[in-house]
């Protein structure tokens, strides 16, 4: 079992006027965590809050919500964080249905999926998996005491909840950002004194800080030990040009998600600077390839189970292993390659695409801004490739280019028939492209 406030406290007596977290113009530091939390959980103690008990909480981006987030851990209670804007109606719902079930032993956390491809499902995380987690993390990625992480996403996902874990063992410092609405406050975050810098950005992030910021990128270069990146596919383009700005950062592509955990780590700014390649398998996890040619996890980090839904779990979780969608290799080294989800693969007239390999090939293009691949019906072959296109300055699409373009480097069948020019790809938080909602568009 993880015990946040026995590391706060460790923290505590080793750096007591260190800074913990930071947040907009709050700060606080270990000692002062130390004593908020202590206090605040005999608050919830005295209030009747007790060991098992869920508890759900809308995760701001504040220091307070994270004092609140331990001292429910001290007591006891399974937390839920749910998101910040969720409507006060569907925040009463979730908890009026999830705080009455029962979780099982040794349960810490339910951290809801983002349903981009179904119905949002709220996993089990044990104590066990989060300790694992932070242990893959400090190893793999060098967390210290030192390290100083920007976090700027939802603090109810694992992407950036799970880096509140190795600071808290390491003793390291938090600066939780507003995510990426206000850049000038993202930018500001790295004036912290340190040349120990880190932070967790999801590949739409990066390319906004590469067309918006990269001349900023270029002058704190000193500053940032390690960025990580995940939870969608970044751009074989945007890992060049992140790793031309960033030449002496570490620069990492995670495979993670709320089921599987913390599994494999690349850092594609020291050899393999590959689209896909996620590296291999961190200290508590192992990864094997299906006959189907998906990939499967096992380890300490996998989740324990979707609450409230036996079914759901068997149809993944199966012998302590998680059978995922992703479809992957590994190679001679042991490096987990992604392919692509099995449910976004299209099948032009039997032969099967990746729309990832498609949407990698076009953003190559310097006049492409974004795009997503997706497909429509075809008499012939059944469903033909679409290509839905962000072009930068608002240039006029050049069919014709961008097809001839795509043949030098994809087989004629992957190449799509139709093009069309529109001013955003819709997308989730977390920088995944909503499939789902252009299937349903189609």
């Amino acid at each position: 079992m993880i015990n946040f406030f026995a590391h706060i406290k460790d923290n505590a007596l080793r750096y007591p006027h260190k800074t913990a977290i930071v947040s907009g113009d709050e700060k606080c530091s270990w000692e002062e965590l130390y004593q908020q939390v202590e206090k605040r959980a005999k608050e919830l103690k005295a209030a009747s809050y007790k060991n098992g008990q869920v508890v759900c909480m809308r995760a701001m981006p504040t220091i307070d919500y994270l004092v609140d987030y331990f001292a429910f851990h001290l007591v006891g209670c399974v937390v839920a964080p749910l998101e910040r804007d969720m409507p006060d109606e569907k925040f009463y719902q979730t908890r009026q249905w999830l705080e009455p079930q029962q979780v099982g032993k040794g349960a810490s956390d339910i951290l809801y999926t983002t349903g981009t491809t179904g119905q949002s499902k709220g996993v089990i995380i044990s104590h066990q998996a989060i300790l694992a987690d932070a242990e893959n993390l400090i190893e793999s990625q060098g967390f210290s005491h030192e390290t100083v992480f920007v976090i700027n996403g939802p603090l109810n996902h694992i992407g950036s909840l799970s880096k509140i874990y190795p600071i808290i063992l390491q003793g390291g410092t938090i600066i939780i950002v507003d995510g990426l609405k206000n850049l000038d406050a993202f930018f500001n975050a790295f004036d912290y004194p340190s040349d120990k810098m880190a932070t967790f950005l999801v590949p739409a992030s990066i390319r906004i800080l590469i067309q918006l910021g990269a001349a900023w990128l270029a002058k704190i270069a000193h500053k940032i030990d390690f960025i990580e990146t995940g939870a969608a596919a970044i751009a074989q383009a945007d890992m060049q040009k992140l790793c031309q700005l960033l030449p002496h950062t570490r620069l990492y592509n995670t495979y993670a998600s709320t089921e599987t955990g913390i599994v494999c780590t690349h850092n594609f700014n020291s050899s393999l600077c590959e689209a896909g390649c996620l590296g291999k398998p961190m200290k508590h996890a192992e990864v094997f390839i299906t006959d189907e040619g998906k990939i499967a996890c096992r380890g300490k980090q996998i989740m324990t189970g979707y609450v409230g839904d036996p079914k759901r779990t068997a149809q993944i979780l199966r012998n302590h292993t998680i059978y995922t969608a992703d479809i992957g290799t590994i190679d001679e080294e042991g490096r987990l390659h992604l392919k692509g989800r099995e449910d976004d693969v299209i099948n032009v007239g039997g032969f099967k695409v990746s729309p990832l390999e498609v949407e990698n090939a076009t953003l190559s293009l310097p006049m492409v801004k974004d795009c997503i691949c997706t497909s429509m019906p075809h008499p012939i072959t059944g469903q033909a490739l679409k290509l839905l296109i962000v072009t930068e300055n608002n240039q006029i699409l050049d069919k014709k280019a961008i097809a001839t373009h795509l043949l030098t480097k994809l087989e004629p069948y992957k190449v799509p028939q139709f093009y069309e020019q529109t001013d955003k790809i819709k997308r989730t938080f977390n920088g995944k492209a909503d499939r789902k909602h252009y299937r349903i568009e189609s």
